[in-house]
């Protein structure tokens, strides 16, 4: 849909902004209001019950445009610690890791006390305005593009006050903010609700596809093949014509050690090992590097390599081409002409993912660790050869299909995305009149 223009625009000097309608005014943040600075103490004052509290990190994780309500708490003795925000303020992440995103911002709409962590500018408007105009076009392509310009730093970027009181924002009186803003806000109600749909078509195909593969890989393809007891509780019924063993009837761990022309592989719990070397930056963190080449493990194709500390959140994958992993991985060989891309489909299930789980030693989830003495003894169903791999390919062609589906909705996404800021844009510079635009059908 097309939009209408105002009858009179004027020039503003500025390039990026262009002509901005006659009667709107051009300011900087520091002529809205002051620049204060907020202030905090650490993660440990959060309680569960408390005074609300908004943190730097919680303008990227939680909220867009708008503070509604506060996601943690703050102990009442330490809240002197804080920096008290009032209702119209904006608030401004002043630290990040993107520079395309530095100085994220939201406009407080709590009522009542509320309150801000270090690392957060506040702006205090002493101006005439409404709070979600202000909400809107501080956050907007325009701002996004001038906070991006201010951002300084190498790995954290930071945003300061005294280049932040620079930005730049083009005005309407405020009863026309007002009509704008509630514009804005049932519009892009219209268009985030076209995306919950698409993210829940994904959810569904994510859905399925465990659904369909957790079927293949316990029950075979044929729907008619006869079943018999597994004895596994986690397992339930197989095809009759299918074994059942432990990891040891079909794998060795094998420690060879690695030598300097084999590229180093990684093991990702959402990709399985890779089929290239990786650089520094992609590397585990928490593994070291070492230059010393021979102290990684050799493996070759067919084998099943998994992350002792990770193994039960998916950490371990089929490697399908020569190469060395961390010293801190176990790496399985196949004994017999097993496949092994069957065994790392049928462990990804997740009642297998449980089973590593329950077999990982540790206190706290976060030092489980699944040792090859334990993993050995894991029960798994073990189909013919032949059928194995005919399992492996239906489950690829299957993947094919699933993430083209996948593909398409998050392109949809992606363009309800751009379409949403692009509204926001055009309607918070002046350049589309949206002042008598009435309930429509905006998102067809």
């Amino acid at each position: 849909m097309s939009f209408p223009r105002y009858p009179k625009y004027k020039v503003t000097g500025i390039e990026w902004l262009g002509d901005v309608p006659e009667h709107w005014e051009v300011r900087r943040l520091r002529q809205i209001g002051p620049i204060l600075k907020g202030s905090g103490g650490s993660k440990e004052d959060v309680v569960e019950t408390g005074l609300p509290c908004v943190r730097y990190g919680d303008l990227y994780t939680t909220h867009q445009f708008f503070i509604r309500q506060a996601r943690t708490n703050i102990s009442e003795t330490r809240i002197k610690d804080y920096f008290e925000i009032h209702f119209g303020d904006v608030l401004f992440a002043a630290s990040g890791e993107d520079i395309e995103e530095i100085g994220r911002s939201a406009v407080n709409l709590i009522e009542g006390v509320a309150y801000c962590g270090g690392d957060v500018i506040v702006l205090r408007p002493s101006v005439p305005n409404f709070p979600a105009f202000l909400g809107y076009s501080a956050d907007s392509r325009i701002a996004k593009a001038q906070k991006a310009s201010m951002g300084r730093g190498t790995t954290i970027k930071h945003i300061y006050p005294s280049e932040l009181k620079g930005l730049i924002l083009p005005f309407p009186p405020p009863d026309e903010q007002i009509r704008v803003a509630t514009f804005l806000g049932r519009e892009t109600a219209k268009i985030d609700a076209l995306v919950g749909e698409q993210r829940r078509l994904i959810g569904l195909l994510k859905e399925k596809r465990r659904a369909v593969i957790s079927h293949a890989v316990t029950r075979g393809l044929d729907p008619h093949t006869p079943i018999k007891a597994s004895g596994i509780e986690w397992l339930g019924d197989v095809p009759s014509h299918w074994e059942v063993g432990r990891m040891a009837n079909v794998f060795r761990e094998v420690a060879e050690s690695g030598v300097g022309d084999l590229p180093i592989l990684s093991v990702s719990i959402h990709h399985g090992v890779s089929d290239k070397e990786f650089n520094a930056e992609e590397m585990d963190r928490k593994v070291t590097r070492s230059d010393d080449r021979s102290k990684y493990k050799r493996v070759a194709p067919g084998d099943l390599v998994y992350n002792m500390m990770r193994a039960w959140q998916g950490g371990f994958g089929t490697v399908t081409v020569e190469g060395m992993v961390s010293p801190a991985y176990v790496v399985a060989r196949p004994k017999t002409s097993i496949t092994t891309a069957y065994v790392e489909h049928l462990l990804r299930t997740p009642q297998a993912i449980e089973q590593m789980r329950r077999y990982s030693r540790g206190i706290t989830d976060f030092r489980l660790r699944l040792y090859w003495d334990e993993f050995r003894n894991i029960q798994i169903p073990l189909p013919p050869e032949q059928e194995a791999v005919e399992i492996c390919r239906a489950i690829k062609s299957m993947d094919n299909s699933f993430n083209e589906l996948t593909a398409e909705a998050e392109r949809a996404i992606q363009l309800l995305q751009e379409r949403r800021a692009a509204l926001i844009s055009a309607a918070v510079t002046g350049k589309i009149d949206v002042r008598d635009i009435r309930d429509q059908q905006l998102t067809k």
